[in-house]
């Protein structure tokens, strides 16, 4: 998501009604020109920029699900609630004895300073979308002890963290990204609470914080953990001095505790993933905002090892970005496209590879990407969970969708997916920040 934009007081009126203030944004009327399936695919349309004197905004407020409402599956998929009543509900992880871990968590708040009126109004924004709560800092453990797809139990497993986000079992030590160092605890399966004070691994970079989301898992032999680290801006905005080992992924060597960058860029990593056929790892990718609706699509990729992806100077290969000061031609030339749009703005988070999933055939060999959405792109785009469908083990066709129906009829948000894994019979679920829930996705009866 963007944050950190050179907004003028001008964009901003503030009126008092009845004590409650009410902020209405004055709109440009900037918006897109292209079917939001043009910025999707290996080779996504990329029309000129249309740099604005403000962001678009165009929020989806939100109301939750009323009435007892759901996502809209896909034919041939169903849908139930996992677990309700959760609060703010971002990142999800499976363990072996099919115990689910939530990470229920928000941005730290003093972890982020202000830095004028652009975060100001910023964090209206925000919180206009869900996402001004305060962190919750804990992960919940959900346990369907009688396998009918309901989470009957429910613990507080960690708290006092510091925005947790990704977690990774490892043997017997759990790691846990916090916003600002990797962490981790012993666990004993069938756990239900960890109670000794987790132990530091690695600071993480932190500061600012403007992307705090810190995510980690472990590569296919256990001995290397890879973490992203999202950028302190939108396009460097706050100086390059802020960014340094910032917008990237790192790799640590558990046995040396070696920590260092694997691949840089990359302007907000978050979603991290390995392919079963190639064993490559894959993420997804927020990419860069205030050059209109229509760019820049974020995206999947396969993580080369000491590849740079880009940001700030650069997006989708060599294109430059001139918003950047000072320049660096030679950064742009070395910059790589990645393989995969999924949409302009669409904040997609959570990847999830489906091929040991207990789903129907048709969504058994691809890859599930949980798109918040956005809220400064119009018309609006993401809300829902999709599926890119893979072939030796790369993207092969068009995205489908596999949940909607996260924006009601009034485009008001009634969920935002954020995190997506399989459970132990290998359902998809997802958890829903704003909706407060986790959703498990089945096929249908008869399909």
């Amino acid at each position: 998501m963007r944050t950190g934009s050179k907004v003028g007081l001008a964009a901003l009126a503030v009126v008092l009604v009845g004590g409650a203030a009410i902020y209405k944004f004055i709109l440009y009327p900037e918006q897109a020109t292209l079917d939001y399936s043009a910025g999707t695919g290996a080779s996504p349309t990329l029309p000129p920029p249309n740099a604005t004197m403000m962001p678009t905004v165009n929020i989806a407020r939100v109301v939750g699900w009323q009435n007892g409402a759901k996502p809209t599956p896909a034919q041939g998929l169903a849908v139930t609630a996992f677990a309700t009543g959760l609060t703010h509900p971002r990142w999800i992880v499976t363990l072996p004895n099919g115990d689910v871990l939530v990470a229920e968590a928000n941005k730290p708040k003093t972890d982020d300073p202000s830095t004028g009126i652009a975060d100001w109004v910023a964090d209206k924004v925000k919180a206009a979308a869900g996402a001004g709560v305060p962190s919750p800092d804990k992960i919940t453990l959900l346990r369907d002890k009688d396998g009918d797809g309901v989470a009957e139990e429910r613990h507080d497993f960690m708290k006092g963290l510091h925005s947790p986000f990704g977690m990774a079992l490892v043997g017997g030590d759990l790691y846990v990204a916090n916003a600002n160092a990797l962490v981790k605890v012993p666990y004993q399966e069938g756990q239900t609470e960890i109670t000794v004070t987790p132990e530091k691994v690695v600071d993480l970079p932190s500061g600012i914080n403007h992307h705090w989301t810190k995510n980690v898992i472990a590569s296919a032999d256990g001995k290397r953990l890879f973490v992203t680290v999202g950028s302190n801006s939108n396009v460097g905005e706050n100086g390059l001095d802020v960014e340094k080992g910032r917008a990237a992924i790192y790799v640590y060597d558990i046995a040396s505790k070696d920590f260092h960058e694997y691949a840089t860029g990359l302007r907000n990593p978050n979603g991290l993933a390995l392919e079963p056929q190639s064993g490559a790892l894959w993420t997804v990718v927020n990419e860069r905002d205030e050059i209109g609706s229509d760019l820049v699509p974020d995206y999947i990729t396969h993580v080369q090892e000491g590849a740079f992806y880009g940001w700030p100077w650069a997006y989708w290969g060599n294109n430059t970005d001139g918003r950047v000061q000072p320049p660096n031609p030679d950064k742009v030339s070395k910059s790589i496209a990645p393989d995969y749009a999924v949409g302009t703005h669409t904040a997609s988070l959570g990847i999830a590879f489906s091929m040991n999933s207990s789903l129907p055939e048709a969504w058994k060999s691809g890859l599930f990407v949980a798109q918040h959405g956005s809220w400064n792109r119009r018309p609006k785009s993401g809300y829902r969970v999709i599926y890119v469908p893979f072939e030796n083990g790369k993207p092969s066709g068009k995205p489908m969708d596999v949940l909607t129906g996260f924006l009601n009829a009034d485009e008001r948000a009634q969920g935002r997916p954020v995190g997506v894994t399989l459970d132990k019979s290998g359902a998809l679920l997802v958890t829903d920040d704003v909706g407060k829930s986790v959703w498990r996705v089945t096929g249908a009866q008869g399909s």
